[in-house]
This record gives C-alpha cells, sequence and structure tokens, in this order.
C-alpha cells in the first residue's frame, strides 16, 4: 500500500500539533540591543553587589548533584513569613508568568479567560495556546476598569478565570480597592487572579481582599522592584485550599538551587527594594513632570515603573529615540493606544537622556 505524500510543510510542523498552537504566533518581542534599555520594565539597577556575593557563596556551600526543594519549600516558608501569610497558601515557580500558565490551565481550559482590552500579552497568549474562550472587554477611555462589562460576563458565563492587573499593563493606571471588590464580590466560583507584579510602584495592596475571598490569588513577582529579572522566581499567594491546587500543576523540583540561594539572601535583606522603588517613583514623576507641556506628545499619568506617551506616529518616534541610543516599546497597534509608546523608569541618567530625546521630538 502506497502513503500519499503529506501536505504538511517543514514550517507547519507535525501534523499531531495542535491547531490552537498553530494559530498562535510567538510571544511578541523582539531583543533590540540599545545602549539605554526602558523597553521592558525592568528595575535599572543590579541586584546588590555585596548580596551577590552572598548568594554565590551561598550556593557553592550545598550539593550541585543533589535535587532542590520539592515545591521550593523553604522559599514558600520565607516569603510567607515576609507577607504575613499562611505558608499553605503560598506557591512559587520561575516567574509570575509561569502562573499565568498554570491559572489558565487550571480554570480556563475548556471554559472561559476574562480579561480587560487592552491587557498584558501572557494572558492572551496562554489563553489561545490552552484553548480556552478568551473573552475581553475594552476599558474605559480613561483606562479604568469596565466594572459594569465585566460584571455582566461574570453574570452571563460559567465559571472560569478573571485576570485584573494592579497596577494596570500596559496603561500603568491603578484602580480604586472598591472596583475590584466589586468585581470579587460578583465572581462566584470563578478564579480571580490579581496580578501585582507593579505594587511596589503604587504603594498598593489587595491582600486583604484576597484573604477575604478563597476564589482570589494575588501574583507577585521577584523581576520588578526586587531586581531579579534574570534569576526568574514568581510566586501566588491564595487560600490553601485554591493554592494546593495550583500546586498540582507545578513540576516538581522546578526551582533551581542558584535561584533559591537568590532569593533567599535577597529576602533576609529586603530593604533595598522599597529604596529602589521609591527613586523610580520619584524619578517617573520628574519624567511626567518634564513631559506635560511637549508641544506633540502626551504622557500618560502611570502607578507602575513605566508610563505610555502618545506621540503623532509611534514608529517615526520610535526610531528617532534609537538614533539616541534608546529602545523602548512599541504598544501603538493595542486597542486604545494608538501612536503609543512604553517608556521603562530607567536611572536619573538615563531618564535624563531619554527626556532630551523626547523633548526634541515633533
Amino acid at each position: 500500500m502506497t502513503t500519499p505524500p503529506s501536505t504538511q510543510t517543514a514550517q507547519d510542523g507535525p501534523a499531531g500539533i495542535r491547531p490552537s498552537v498553530r494559530a498562535v504566533p510567538a510571544y511578541p518581542f523582539t531583543p533590540t540591543d540599545a545602549p539605554i534599555k526602558l523597553d521592558q520594565n525592568e528595575n535599572p539597577y543590579d541586584f546588590p553587589e555585596r548580596l551577590k556575593a552572598l548568594a554565590v557563596g551561598r550556593l557553592m556551600e550545598r550539593p550541585w548533584n543533589r535535587y532542590p526543594d520539592l515545591h521550593a519549600d523553604e522559599l514558600r516558608r520565607r516569603i510567607a513569613a515576609l507577607e504575613d501569610w499562611d505558608e499553605h497558601g503560598v506557591v512559587v515557580t520561575p516567574g509570575s508568568n509561569v502562573l499565568i500558565k498554570l491559572l489558565t490551565e487550571l480554570a480556563g481550559i475548556g471554559q472561559t479567560v476574562l480579561t480587560v482590552n487592552p491587557t498584558f500579552s501572557v494572558y492572551t497568549l496562554e489563553a489561545q495556546l490552552l484553548g480556552a474562550n478568551l473573552v475581553q472587554v475594552s476599558l474605559n477611555d480613561d483606562f479604568s476598569l469596565p466594572v459594569e462589562g465585566l460584571l455582566a460576563e461574570l453574570r452571563s458565563r460559567p465559571p472560569g478565570v478573571l485576570y485584573i492587573t494592579q497596577p494596570h499593563a500596559p496603561t500603568g493606571h491603578l484602580d480604586a480597592t472598591q472596583s475590584v471588590q466589586t468585581l470579587l464580590d460578583a465572581a462566584g466560583d470563578w478564579v480571580v487572579v490579581l496580578d501585582e507584579a507593579y505594587h511596589q510602584y503604587a504603594h498598593s495592596d489587595l491582600r486583604a481582599l484576597v484573604r477575604a475571598h478563597p476564589n482570589a490569588v494575588s501574583l507577585r513577582t521577584f523581576s520588578k522592584a526586587w531586581s531579579l529579572a534574570g534569576a526568574r522566581a514568581g510566586y501566588a499567594l491564595g487560600s490553601p485550599d485554591l493554592a494546593a491546587n495550583i500546586q498540582k500543576l507545578v513540576s516538581a523540583f522546578t526551582m533551581n538551587a542558584l535561584t533559591q540561594a537568590v532569593l533567599e539572601v535577597a529576602l533576609e535583606h529586603p530593604h533595598y527594594v522599597q529604596e529602589r522603588a521609591l527613586e523610580a517613583v520619584s524619578e517617573r514623576g520628574r519624567m511626567l513632570e518634564a513631559l506635560q507641556n511637549h508641544p506633540t506628545c502626551t504622557a500618560i499619568p502611570s502607578q507602575a515603573n513605566f508610563f505610555l506617551l502618545r506621540t503623532p506616529d509611534a514608529d517615526a518616534a520610535y526610531r528617532q529615540f534609537l538614533d539616541h541610543g534608546i529602545v523602548v516599546r512599541r504598544q501603538d497597534r493595542l486597542h486604545l493606544l494608538r501612536g503609543c509608546l512604553r517608556v521603562s523608569v530607567g536611572t536619573p541618567a538615563e531618564n535624563d537622556r531619554f527626556l532630551a530625546a523626547a523633548l526634541a521630538l515633533r
């Protein structure tokens, strides 16, 4: 019997790949080399040198031939102490983006992923990759939560997962706590994810809402204010029952010995985090004030370590910044963000260079 030739191309990949995976483009980021990097909302300062040395010393003392903690149990205890949380309600993974994938697996597959538009791209990407029913409700024109629209979706659909980011990405908007509480109170059996990746820059804290709602979870990260994006670590705070179900989806031994050593040292010396967050907030205010009377561009207020700059021509502005050795992030293709670039807050010297280039835009 002759087997007919395959119609698959090398680019298509094997026929067994799920259609939902085949249809989704890769994560929408292309690295660009530039002396001043203001495109990924990173902390512009590295992990303190003294703490690096302590972490390396601690790692050298440990056996590398042994598996680390099964579920990062020591880290869970230390994070619980920092956050005043039940350690059984803490889940640690290599980055909060991993938690987003797991939470979509937990409550989105075969169900609904509900969020706003625009939103953090990982929510929509994971929903599409996992074949969930993705529903997005447009933000209000001032970037505030569309509370009534979200309530209507919560009430009309079977339970799934709702993603709320506070402060919001990519706009930096922070909503009134009452707006978030209204949605939590109405969520019923939905799993509600409060992504607080940037909370140190907004002096915001939604842990009390999570404590009062056993279906809610707060996501937090070491990538931003902690200056540890390279270590890849994030965590969830929730009820012990919800955390236990999330933990079922976490691969065993997923937190390696290097990351554990670094995080232990960071958690023992957390004071630098507040100092750096305070500087970022001050610099954010300085940058927004300097751009307030720009003749053609509008800097949009933010409560995160970044802000949006609305320009007449995002492509031209992006290229002009590159000509000055500065890379920012284009957001102009997103809903409501026509002409917008996203600018991370850098060091004072980097911000001075950015402002000089921005004030030359026409």
